[in-house]
């Protein structure tokens, strides 16, 4: 008899999937045909299983997905939480721009977390307030400090999230002062360079006590945006939706009278928006 089950983890031929009705985890093999055609779960999937004994089960089919992130690569998920810092380490605003991109590429609601906000001054967050908070639901924390943590716990409360960021952000920090029953490791920040070292080394779906899902995952360095189209590009920058240009077509590059290019010139956009726009756009372009 098939059930239906939610895979937790999959590690080479195997997954951790836990049973939708009774909570119970199995782990399940795969069978052959998914080798034969070259699929295999991934975390989030909703799949149907056959208990075979014991803890023991075997997947027997993958169900559609409502959507999918590459890079963590999740399935079925709510919203994806980037979390940032600007000290210790300083994640460039760049990258934050490039994973926006991608989240807006896979039409998945994105929440910013702004961590280590201790080490901040006042202004430093209101630079950073200025620029993503008309746009994007945007915290303010510390996990150090438990600054902002009651919040987030309304932010994950019932949802499937996945959490991204730079390794040495805080990730497993702030998942451990949500819920510290999770128990995840916390690296040491490289005073060399200014980086932290990876702490979690494979993606894994927890279950937080209070409601809701994480997908705990490796912290990311670099994004590759090669998936997404040059033209469409400037879709994927909310902002640029309020101002409108001489051509509807307009790439927002050299073209005469352009609206994004004014808005910017009149600090109506964001300044390191526009120059994340315009270096992704060359890239792309060069890329095709």
């Amino acid at each position: 008899m098939r059930k239906k089950g939610l895979v937790l983890k999959f590690m080479s031929n195997m997954a951790l999937v836990e049973d939708i009705e009774t909570g119970k985890v199995f782990i399940c093999k795969l069978r052959g045909k998914f080798k034969e055609q070259g699929i295999r779960p991934i975390v989030g999937d909703f799949v149907e299983y056959r208990h075979i004994v014991g803890n023991e089960g075997i997947v027997e089919n993958i169900l559609n997905r409502k959507n999918e992130l590459k890079r963590p690569r999740v399935a079925n998920i709510d919203q994806v939480v980037i979390v940032t810092s600007l000290k210790r380490p300083e994640v460039p605003l760049k990258i934050l721009d490039r994973y926006l991109v991608l989240v807006e590429n896979v039409k998945i609601p994105a929440v910013i977390v702004l961590n280590k906000c201790d080490l901040l001054s006042r202004e430093e967050i209101d630079v950073f307030l200025s620029i993503y908070s008309k746009m994007y639901p945007v915290f303010l924390v510390s996990a150090k400090n438990r600054m902002g943590i009651d919040k987030l716990v309304e932010v994950f409360k019932d949802k499937v999230s996945t959490m991204a960021g730079m390794s040495g952000v805080g990730k497993s920090s702030i998942l451990n002062a949500i819920n510290p029953g999770l128990s995840l490791k916390v690296g040491e920040i490289s005073k060399k360079l200014d980086r932290g070292k990876h702490t979690t080394t494979v993606i894994e779906l927890l279950k937080f006590d209070f409601g809701g899902w994480i997908a705990d995952t490796p912290g990311f360095a670099s994004l590759d945006i090669s998936e997404v189209e040059s033209e469409e590009l400037k879709n994927y920058f909310p902002e640029f939706s309020n101002f409108l240009c001489l051509y509807p077509d307009c790439n927002h590059i050299h073209e005469p009278e352009c609206g994004i290019k004014r808005a910017v010139e009149d600090g109506l956009i964001a300044k390191s928006r526009y120059e994340s726009y315009f270096e992704m756009f060359h890239e792309l372009l060069e890329g095709n």
